[in-house]
């Protein structure tokens, strides 16, 4: 099977066009019927035009994309990407960028990009650690509100009159749906054990 270069060019929405990325693609030599094109955000994991490009593509392959931000949203989604492809042999263009990453300044950059994914990783994480750190502080334990028991109590009987909507008995009794369907799911567990 021959080599083949393919593109990817992507909008976040179908009110925008494709037709500046669609132009440096075949600029840079992608033939027309080789760019693999969608309108849908980068952050959604369900893209079915870039998962049909990555079925298409093997081992001595390039993928040309306008510009990084076209590819992914995340460094890490990003970085994942790119070393997945390195390891099957496939190269990736990044046209604005100017970086081919099976080049020798392409791989450093590469390793720039693990670098930068893993210090944002840590700094989330330091972040998540000092929140956690400030609410212990300030006395509060995390995790789910407890349940004002008899509200809940409450509750039951207001469903278990069927004279009450579930709308209705969370307003009076102050709680959310999601807890009401969580006691009675549990009660009806309850009794079938019985």
């Amino acid at each position: 099977m021959a080599i083949k270069t393919f593109g990817y060019a992507r909008v976040s929405s179908t009110d925008q066009n494709l037709a500046r990325q669609l132009d440096a693609l075949q600029q840079f030599g992608v033939i027309e019927c080789d760019i693999f094109q969608e309108k849908i955000s980068g952050v959604k994991k369900d893209r079915p035009a870039f998962e049909a490009l990555k079925q298409q593509l093997r081992e001595g392959d390039t993928v040309v994309v306008e510009s990084l931000s076209r590819l992914s949203r995340s460094a890490k989604d990003l970085l994942a990407l790119v070393e997945e492809w390195d390891a099957k042999g496939i190269k990736f263009i990044s046209l604005k960028e100017n970086i081919d990453f099976s080049t020798p300044t392409g791989k450093l950059m590469l390793g720039m990009l693990s670098s930068m994914v893993e210090f944002e990783r840590n700094i989330m994480r330091e972040r998540a650690d000092e929140g956690r750190a400030a609410a212990r502080a300030r006395g509060m334990t995390g995790g789910r509100p407890k349940v004002n028991q008899e509200n809940l109590k409450r509750a039951l009987r207001m469903y278990d009159s069927k004279l009450h909507c579930v709308r209705e008995i969370c307003e009076v009794c102050q709680i959310s749906s999601s807890t009401l369907y969580r006691a009675i799911n549990a009660r009806s567990v309850e009794e079938i054990h019985k």
